[in-house]
């Protein structure tokens, strides 16, 4: 075990270190510059923060530099925000975007489970044709679909909700709902799989030879097991959560890190880019490597060794 978590450590961070070293160069790659509409600034001006910032340097000067103060924990310094560091611009837009995806983890595992739950045991029925019926348009539609969908009719045509904008609470309803449809369908998908195949397991007709309830038989033997696997997959549902903000935010202006990252490649905010684009990176290699630690305890059948789990 020791050995196996000391190899995933050496993975991630030369993963990290391939997405740093990716996007440095692929952002350098943008038209303009940070300081490109930066109109009231004459040449000396504009030369001076170039020198300040770094840019007048070549960019592998610049790459081992930011890779250097990267290795010290510091994220360097918004170029849009004049004297914040990335640190602190991120750390002010993670609420929203943490709240709304918690939200939505939260209600899409709830109506998906209930889905999964009736359309396996109404197998063949009307309610599980249409359980499946949304379960693949939920998996088929992009989530902005919906957003827009959601935002015009909900928001718009008949005034139930705040269309966008970030006021109050009602304000997160809309951006939940459309952040939540893929984990409804995803979900309900593999609750009605995993229970039609336990199900059919010999010790669940045991368990109703020996006379146990039908209601009993489904909670202590069909869906605690089939719960198992679901589990883990909380972990890949919340990444695609996070990946979902990005266009949510920018569609219902939630100012979270979703809008602030669309903000940032506009002005080229170099800095910030890095900033949110690593700070997703890491989520989303902590949340694999959670994932896998969390199915090899639930499950006794998978062990971890030396290479990886089996």
């Amino acid at each position: 075990m020791g050995a196996y978590l000391l190899k995933r450590i050496g993975y991630m961070l030369v993963t990290l270190f391939v997405i740093a070293t990716a996007t440095f160069f692929l952002m350098k790659t943008l038209p303009g510059t940070p300081f490109t509409n930066a109109d009231r600034l004459n040449e000396q001006q504009l030369e001076n923060m170039r020198a300040k910032y770094g840019l007048d340097q070549p960019v592998a000067i610049q790459y081992v530099k930011y890779l250097t103060n990267l290795l010290q924990g510091d994220l360097g310094m918004s170029f849009k925000y004049m004297g914040r560091s990335v640190t602190e611009v991120i750390f002010e837009r993670i609420g929203p975007s943490a709240l709304i995806g918690f939200q939505a983890l939260v209600v899409g595992t709830v109506i998906g489970m209930v889905l999964g739950i009736i359309s396996a045991l109404r197998h063949n029925s009307v309610w599980d044709y249409t359980s499946v019926t949304l379960a693949v348009l939920g998996m088929s539609i992009p989530s902005f679909v919906f957003a827009a969908l959601l935002q015009y009719y909900l928001g718009l045509k008949w005034g139930l909700l705040p269309p966008a904008l970030w006021k109050g609470y009602e304000y997160t309803i809309l951006p939940t709902l459309a952040l939540s449809v893929t984990v409804i369908a995803t979900v309900a998908r593999f609750i009605r799989t995993e229970m039609l195949d336990v199900i059919s397991q010999d010790y669940v007709m045991t368990a109703r030879a020996k006379g146990l309830t039908e209601s009993g038989v489904v909670v202590k033997h069909v869906l605690r097991n089939a719960l198992i696997p679901v589990v883990t997959m909380l972990g890949p549902l919340a990444i695609n959560i996070m990946t979902g903000t990005l266009v949510i935010e920018k569609i219902f202006s939630v100012p979270g890190l979703g809008e602030q990252f669309t903000l940032s490649i506009l002005v080229n905010d170099y800095s910030v880019i890095m900033g949110i684009t690593l700070f997703y990176s890491v989520l989303f290699i902590l949340m694999v490597f959670l994932v896998d630690i969390l199915y090899g305890l639930l499950d006794p059948r998978i062990s971890v060794r030396g290479g990886g789990t089996k």
